[in-house]
């Protein structure tokens, strides 16, 4: 009987160490970090494109913000929008992808209330780091599709999912059959091309095998005035493929800079902003 009974006091004492242990992970994680439940906006792309096609029509002078790559530098983001915001010119924000380290909720909410600072509308490309855990389906529900596209004046932006590694090559990325049907969508609408994608042709996260018949789609859009990146975390501008279009990379957060592209009937124009 009192073997029984040192027993029965051991388990109740394991019963109660559980619940309390239980009840401290509770107040530490009182979420998963990769459940999708989230509150606040969702569809920020498609409700910002719509202000972006409003708040452009008619222009022939665009004023396009490029950043990306701002994950886990929350201060250095909000410092942007705050440097964003004071200029006065800008048209809209374009981020190039990876809002999150490792593709988890909160971060996702975090960069959205960041970025919903700005004064001007803003989109947001999927990079391959928003891709991890279910990064993917946070992704679209808060932002949207993972390729889609906008016209500003008469410019086509097109936005592409290049993060082939991460899907394994599961999935066709990039997407011909999205450029395709792009060439043809809204034609009368635009009469010049800007492609905007997270991982640049010849990067490890690009399908590589399908590099040359990529290029071959881009040449197809009417004139193209230049191609921008992220990803690589340092500013580059390469003419990739030799034939005058400009693939440019932008600096991660913690560098502190952003691009500014200034479109007019003449060309294009950048410059290096340091914040």
């Amino acid at each position: 009987m009192v073997k029984n009974k040192v027993y029965l006091c051991g388990s109740f004492l394991t019963i109660l160490l559980s619940s309390m242990l239980m009840s401290a992970c509770h107040d530490v994680f009182d979420i998963h970090p990769y459940d999708v439940d989230f509150q606040g906006e969702t569809n920020v792309n498609k409700h910002n494109i719509e202000k972006i096609y409003t708040n452009c029509l008619g222009k022939d002078t665009l004023r396009v913000v490029v950043t990306g790559d701002t994950q886990g530098w929350y201060d250095e983001a909000e410092a942007l929008v705050r440097s964003v915001n004071r200029r006065g010119d800008v048209d809209f924000v374009i981020h190039g992808g990876d809002f999150t380290n490792y593709g988890a909720t909160k971060e996702f909410v975090r960069q959205r209330d960041i970025f919903n600072g700005l004064k001007m509308p803003w989109v947001g490309l999927i990079g391959n780091h928003d891709c991890l855990g279910t990064g993917i389906n946070v992704y679209r529900t808060m932002l949207g599709e993972t390729n889609f596209s906008f016209i500003a004046g008469r410019v086509k932006f097109v936005c592409l999912n290049t993060n082939a590694l991460e899907y394994d090559y599961s999935e066709p990325i990039p997407d011909f059959d999205f450029l395709e049907m792009e060439l043809t969508a809204d034609s009368a609408l635009f009469d010049r091309t800007v492609f905007c994608m997270h991982a640049p042709p010849y990067n490890e996260q690009f399908n590589n095998n399908v590099v040359r018949a990529f290029n071959h789609y881009v040449e197809l859009f009417p004139h193209v005035l230049f191609c921008t990146a992220a990803h690589v975390h340092r500013f580059e501008c390469n003419d990739l493929f030799g034939n005058g279009i400009f693939y440019f990379t932008c600096d991660s957060a913690n560098h502190r800079c952003y691009l500014v592209f200034t479109i007019t009937p003449e060309g294009y124009t950048y410059e290096k902003v340091d914040y």
